[in-house]
């Protein structure tokens, strides 16, 4: 007699996404990188209707698909998850400048708008 655990143990699990929210944002970043979906299954070496079932109507992608789309669309897992709101994927160290915005951001009021306003003028040049 087949246990019902066991049974259960190996279905698929329910997705909480919706298939079709998960598709568009893959087509969502797909077209913000300017790729088809040709040029996509051709880097993951998959078929193309593949790509296209992925955008329409699958419920989930597999765990290594996702992360080569990640890396392959310059976004995080978390964002082709909808996880995250702004989907951008940090690679390395920050730059100088954003240490240099993160430190202004620290300083009083007085000094960031001193600084606002010298920048500004600089960028007006």
């Amino acid at each position: 007699m087949l246990k019902t655990w066991a049974y259960n143990r190996y279905m698929p699990r329910k997705s909480t996404n919706n298939p079709n929210e998960l598709g568009l944002r893959l087509a969502s970043f797909r077209k913000a990188a300017g790729l088809t979906q040709a040029e996509i299954a051709e880097a993951l070496k998959i078929p193309q209707t593949t790509v296209s079932f992925y955008e329409r109507e699958a419920p989930y992608l597999p765990s290594h698909i996702l992360v080569e789309l990640s890396k392959l669309l310059g976004v995080s897992v978390e964002a082709l998850l909808g996880l995250n709101e702004d989907g951008h994927q940090r690679r390395g160290p920050k730059t100088k400048l954003e240490r240099q915005f993160e430190a202004i951001q620290q300083m009083p009021a007085s000094k960031q708008q001193f600084i606002s306003k010298l920048l500004g003028e600089i960028i007006a040049k």
